[in-house]
């Protein structure tokens, strides 16, 4: 007999189909909570990826899809994959932990959200034990509210604890993934991880939203990087402040490998921040630089390159929801 491993996805963004697509290829039992309009898609019609790792289609019939954790009693399950925005880990931390059927004494959570401050959101409502953290830099578009289509690729995606929690229980969560077309590795460096995609998101994200170009326009231009420098020191007088560690020890070395690999592998790749702004959507600018401003305020550490990018960001996202912007 064949075990299925079962695996619920909290949020069904560009990510969220994104790593499902993946599992449903890798025939893991899922199920999906996602927003009314894209559970209509999904159970109408099925969920489908497009892009550099290839074409792939799961019928509506081979997954569930509910728009709340009250709509079923399905449980538990191996892995809760929580692919929300970050602005929404508190709300969904609260959801999930009122509905004790979807856990066992096996049941791993799993963030796959961007910024920093996430899991201690988490860690409100669960043991640390059962909170681990999802590294991912690769591109997801949503085209319509079924498919999603992989842009770009930059590295595996990276699982681990920042709480020092057993990894060999991730084994077979990444080997899920990665069968399913998107490389995924386990880490014990996750920390290291999350704090070099901070600053690669820091740098890039606002600055992207705000001038509205690609990547690969800031790093062309002596002015926007002068910028990047200075938000790149900041984030690194933080983390020194604050007892947290990255891949480099100051920030004239993570910019070189910013200009010489990061940037060049993402170069067309527009910010998901103006993605949203454009949408008028919230964006997620509170968990990045908006975190390390928190923290410098913390340890009384002034950070004017982040302050100023985040308020820019912070008065676009205000007037485009107010309907200011076109």
């Amino acid at each position: 007999m064949v075990f299925i491993m079962k695996v619920l996805i909290y949020g069904a963004g560009s990510v969220g189909l994104g790593i499902a697509s993946c599992l449903l290829k890798s025939a893991a039992g899922l199920d999906i909570i996602a927003r009314e309009d894209t559970v209509r898609a999904l159970r109408t019609h099925g969920l489908v990826r497009t892009g550099i790792f290839g074409d792939y289609h799961a019928p509506a019939a081979t997954f569930g899809s509910y728009s709340s954790l009250n709509e079923f009693q399905n449980g538990p399950y191996d892995y809760i994959l929580v692919c929300t925005k970050s602005f929404d880990s508190f709300k969904a931390a609260q959801d999930l932990s009122e509905h004790g059927q979807l856990f066992d004494e096996k049941t791993k959570i799993v963030l796959f959200q961007n910024g920093w401050g996430n899991a201690e959101k988490f860690t409100s409502f669960f043991s640390t034990d059962w909170i681990y953290n999802a590294r991912v830099i690769t591109g997801f578009h949503r085209p319509n509210k079924n498919e999603v289509v992989i842009t770009v690729h930059a590295d595996s995606i990276h699982v681990g604890s920042l709480f020092g929690g057993d990894l060999s229980c991730m084994e077979k969560l990444c080997e899920l993934i990665s069968k399913g077309d998107i490389p995924c590795q386990i880490t014990g460096d996750i920390e290291k991880d999350l704090w070099a995609k901070m600053l690669y998101n820091c740098a890039l994200n606002p600055l992207g939203a705000i001038l509205d170009v690609p990547y690969g326009r800031l790093a062309d231009s002596e002015f926007t990087r002068a910028i990047m420098k200075g938000i790149a020191e900041e984030v690194f007088a933080v983390l020194a402040a604050a007892g947290y560690q990255t891949h480099w020890e100051c920030a004239a070395d993570f910019l070189e490998v910013f200009y010489e690999k990061l940037v060049p592998d993402t170069a067309e790749h527009k910010s998901s921040t103006l993605q949203d702004i454009l949408a008028k959507k919230q964006t997620e600018i509170d968990a990045l630089n908006g975190a390390v401003i928190k923290l410098a305020e913390e340890y009384e550490i002034d950070v004017p390159y982040n302050l100023a990018v985040y308020n820019m960001v912070k008065f676009i996202e205000a007037s485009s929801q107010a309907g200011y912007l076109s």
